[in-house]
């Protein structure tokens, strides 16, 4: 039952759109027991007075879950939750995006989109162990599996360090293959912070994904194997494509 799996309240004059709070709601009850056996929803009308608002309001929210492939209408018998397989991104002690989804039966790519050389502010300074306003190198990548986009990385890098890293994973395609190049044939997850919020523009477009989408946001440090802080990232994920895989081993929060 609808009332079973959703969160009915809603909170008008948030700056959240109703419409997106309810595709929230939906998104959240889907792993409740929202929908029938056959994964059916249940009608607009009655979605419409549990959240106290009108058809319309609920249609766009089907509508924008319906474009993101997580539920999909059938005209003359309803709209259907898509059974969709996660992969899962296991975050470990050594957390490696092109191997952990190959075990899975993917192949993953990772692409460069954008690089630039800036200066360090605070939060990756301090995550870096370098002085702020020192010079960093940063790449911005969008990771897919089967030409799906399932994240987009940005990392920083002490430019000091790692003066050419950016040409050797334009060469090739790997930051852990660049790392080696260094002579860093190993390194650690040193810590992992996440978040969640709904998805910006940015990860609209290249991500594919639809306005009030969910992202999970990893806040990374890897680190050598002396302890020294190697690369410091920030990855979002699509909530719906993707499940982070904690493991508690070695790893701090």
């Amino acid at each position: 039952m609808a009332s079973d799996a959703l969160q009915a309240g809603i909170e008008r004059r948030t700056g959240i759109a109703l419409w997106r709070q309810i595709a929230d709601a939906i998104r959240a009850g889907i792993s409740s027991g929202l929908g029938d056996d056959a994964g059916k929803l249940p009608p607009e009308t009655e979605l419409a007075e549990q959240f106290g608002v009108n058809r319309h309001t609920v249609r766009s929210a089907i509508s924008a879950l319906v474009s993101e492939g997580i539920l999909r209408a059938e005209q003359g018998r309803g709209t259907f939750i898509n059974q969709q397989k996660r992969l899962t991104y296991p975050i470990s002690k050594r957390t490696r995006f092109s191997a952990s989804l190959a075990e899975q039966g993917q192949q993953a790519i990772s692409k460069l989109l954008t690089h630039e050389k800036t200066q360090a502010n605070a939060e990756i300074a301090n995550a870096l162990k370098i002085s702020q306003g020192a010079p960093v190198l940063s790449l911005h990548t969008v990771g897919s599996a089967d030409d799906v986009p399932l994240s987009r990385t940005s990392s920083w890098f002490d430019a000091e360090r790692f003066p050419d890293i950016v040409t050797y994973f334009q060469s090739l395609h790997s930051a852990t293959k660049a790392f080696a190049a260094y002579g860093v044939d190993d390194y650690v997850r040193q810590s992992t912070r996440i978040d969640a919020c709904h998805a910006t523009l940015d990860d609209i477009e290249i991500m594919r994904l639809s306005p009030g989408a969910i992202v999970l946001v990893t806040h990374a440090i890897n680190a050598d194997m002396n302890g020294s802080p190697i690369e410091y990232s920030k990855t979002r994920f699509s909530a719906d494509r993707v499940n982070l895989q904690i493991d508690l081993e070695g790893l701090s929060f």
